[in-house]
């Protein structure tokens, strides 16, 4: 007889643990089988850039290995890749999150599963010194048919469109240094970046771009920003999510991420990625 419970009891564990496998989303398998954590970004200051030897920097970058060590996650790969490689990458299998500041867009979220919302950050442009043609939102460069340019596979294509600029004046470069270049050459009147990014190009020119007047820029423009996974890597992104309710906002998070410029008004509210996948 017990030789029989014996039996039952291995076939039961047995059971449970095929099903704990079965579960287990492709990142999940990778961490049980010891192997390390592949963060994907591209070369974009202040959100995610590779340092020496690829070191992942930017304050996106350090948030995220804040939160994989509160899960006590530190094997960690950073993956660089150019803007528009990140969501086919991380769906062809290169890396295994996408901590390059992808905004939570509709679009994105057929393709993407995005963790909750870990900041809120606005749109800019960046637009030779003075801005002569007074362009501050996307409908005043539709109005002046100015060229605008922005990074392929940015959101800002789609507020493009959404303000009224004709796709014939819209010209897409790989990431910011191109888009500084057109506008800094006199190819393109604004340059769509985020806020973050539009600082530091200005920083970069010499004098020669300054950001636009971001207050003008219509309420639509905010986004959310979240980290991407796979879509059937579910259950790790639950997990990360729990992790992150704790980190967000903590002393140690706004530490880390001090030095990029990102502050608690970056902090993105109670918006979760469900709401604000549907209402962008």
């Amino acid at each position: 007889m017990k030789s029989i419970l014996k039996s039952v009891a291995a076939a039961g564990l047995g059971l449970a643990i095929s099903a704990s496998a079965a579960l287990a989303g492709p990142l999940m398998d990778r961490i049980n089988a010891g192997e390390p954590i592949r963060i994907g970004f591209a070369n974009e200051v202040p959100w995610a850039y590779p340092g020496e030897n690829n070191k992942p920097l930017g304050f996106v970058n350090a948030y995220v290995l804040g939160v994989l060590h509160e899960m006590g996650y530190d094997n960690v790969t950073p993956v660089v890749t150019d803007w528009g490689g990140l969501i086919p990458g991380l769906n062809a299998g290169r890396f295994d999150m996408v901590t390059g500041g992808l905004y939570i867009l509709n679009s994105r979220c057929q393709n993407v599963a995005f963790s909750e919302p870990m900041a809120k950050v606005g749109d800019a442009f960046i637009v030779p010194k003075g801005n002569p043609k007074n362009l501050n939102n996307y409908e005043q460069i539709a109005k002046a048919g100015a060229t605008f340019v922005t990074g392929a596979g940015y959101n800002q294509v789609e507020s493009a469109k959404k303000g009224g600029i004709a796709d014939s004046n819209v010209m897409t470069v790989p990431g910011p240094t191109e888009i500084l270049a057109a506008v800094r050459a006199g190819r393109a009147d604004a340059g769509g970046v985020t806020y973050f990014t539009a600082q530091n190009l200005a920083k970069q020119s010499d004098g020669a771009v300054e950001v636009s007047d971001v207050t003008q820029l219509p309420e639509w423009t905010q986004n959310w920003v979240g980290i991407g996974f796979r879509k059937g890597d579910e259950d790790f992104v639950k997990k990360f999510n729990e992790a992150q309710k704790k980190y967000l906002g903590s002393d140690a998070m706004m530490k880390a991420v001090e030095e990029y410029g990102y502050t608690k008004a970056n902090l993105p509210g109670d918006k979760t990625a469900a709401e604000v996948c549907d209402m962008r």
